[in-house]
């Protein structure tokens, strides 16, 4: 049976947390468990440096291959269908990777596909952010997630989605601070906070990171908002995660970002390259936790 990494919600609690212990193992130097010369396939139509990169590693640490495959690559712009690039792929390659804009595209490409799929990254979704987020969680501060309290600071965009619905999975309390008009949207939000009821969405960013364990904050301007630049920069400008908000937070807490970064911005210099900044780890825990979940898919494909 084939079986895809699409959205953190296709898994159960133990699943992923499974996944997070083997992760874990990975980093700390467990060899894999899967036969050599896979291939995996990345579509980019969105072009990202550390997915890119993580990818291709983890795949040379599972002794296989990645083939890196942009825009210019594909027949997609001249009409071709996801379901038969799907087809076509599927008789070349173990797995596809895709990072892209719509998450429609995902699913139509998962659809079609006789190799796993990975979701790199959606407007929608970016699950393996969040799968790679509570990774870095779980190093720091361990599986107890029931008494730790995440704070994210932002635009309520693809990777808040993904830390609310891996909020709603692994039972943590999270607090989403946006400035209005720019929450996560009520679709994501109704069912994991129906599942989880320490999931909460406010405009007051000083609630939010009140003794908290983690503060995560992303981009104010994501890839396609461009146009919206100048307004959001007005909008957020009292969203900065800084030494002053900080000193709401627990003492230790961590501060997260999924990069790139704008410092000066969204995060200042002071926090980024901080004592409590754990930015740089979370970046490298991206190639472990991709790494757990293709031998996962490889070795049930």
């Amino acid at each position: 049976m084939i079986k895809h990494f699409l959205d953190l919600r296709d898994y159960n609690k133990e699943e992923l947390v499974g996944l997070v212990k083997r992760a874990i193992e990975l980093k700390k130097g467990k060899k894999p468990k899967i036969k050599p010369g896979k291939i995996l396939a990345m579509i980019f139509t969105k072009p990202s440096t550390r997915t890119n990169v993580s990818f291709y590693m983890a795949m040379r640490k599972l002794k296989g291959d990645a083939l890196y495959l942009g825009s210019e690559a594909l027949q997609l712009s001249r009409g071709e269908t996801m379901g038969d690039t799907a087809r076509t792929l599927s008789r070349y390659v173990d797995a596809i990777m895709i990072r892209t804009f719509s998450h429609r595209d995902v699913l139509d490409l998962a659809a079609s596909a006789e190799v796993p799929v990975i979701n790199g990254l959606t407007d929608l979704l970016h699950p393996c952010q969040g799968f790679g987020d509570v990774m870095t969680i779980t190093e720091q501060k361990g599986y107890d997630y029931e008494n730790l309290k995440v704070a994210f600071i932002g635009d309520g965009n693809n990777v808040c989605n993904s830390i609310i619905n891996a909020a709603g999975i692994f039972g943590f309390k999270l607090t989403v601070a946006s400035p209005e008009g720019f929450e996560p949207q009520a679709s994501i939000v109704k069912p994991m906070a129906e599942k989880n009821k320490d999931i909460n969405i406010t405009n007051d960013l000083a609630q939010a990171a009140l003794d908290a364990d983690v503060i995560y904050t992303d981009v104010w301007v994501s890839m396609g908002d461009e146009e919206e630049e100048d307004k959001r920069i007005e909008k957020f400008g009292r969203f900065q995660v800084n030494s002053k908000l900080l000193t709401k937070a627990k003492n230790n807490v961590i501060v997260m970002h999924c990069l790139p970064a704008n410092r000066g911005e969204e995060i200042t210099d002071e926090v980024m390259d901080g004592l409590n900044s754990a930015v740089f780890d979370q970046a490298e825990n991206r190639l472990y936790s991709q790494e757990a979940v293709l031998e996962e898919l490889l070795n049930i494909k």
